[in-house]
């Protein structure tokens, strides 16, 4: 299965060659180096996983993870930083982060975190289809 990925950076190079990086490993790749841009396709679109850099002029990372979880809680979000401290990795995972990777970050490990982001999503969408189920089944007076 081909994972559908939005990549959020304002790097413009490194958004570049990471999605081509993506694309060779079979991925759907959507790039956009502004968060308030990554939001509006959130709305419009779906994705596996969204690679999102913390430090971000406008709106940074956190308070885009924020709105992306109040907008999609099961979306799967996982941080890409230069400047990595506990405090803020301790705040990514609160506020719903998969998780918070240094930059650069090796492929290999961002192509895993996005397999289990995918495996995730899917778990979360089949439980969330068989409680609605068993909603419908437990209201109906057969």
């Amino acid at each position: 299965m081909k994972e559908k990925i939005l990549l959020v950076d304002d790097e413009e190079d490194f958004v570049e060659a990471l999605a081509a990086r993506m694309r060779n490993r079979n991925m759907e790749v959507v790039t956009t180096t502004s968060a308030i841009e990554a939001l509006a396709r959130q709305d419009v679109d779906s994705y596996d996983a969204v690679i999102l850099d913390l430090q971000m002029p406008g709106m940074d990372g956190l308070e885009a993870l924020r709105r992306f979880k109040e907008l999609n809680p099961k979306l799967q979000v996982i941080l890409l930083t230069g400047k990595a401290t506990v405090e803020k990795g301790v705040t990514a995972m609160k506020l719903g982060a998969l998780d918070l990777l240094e930059k650069p970050t090796d492929i290999e490990t961002l192509t895993q975190k996005i397999k289990d982001a995918s495996a995730r999503k899917m778990v979360l969408v089949t439980e969330e289809n068989e409680n609605s189920i068993k909603e419908i089944i437990g209201s109906k007076a057969w």
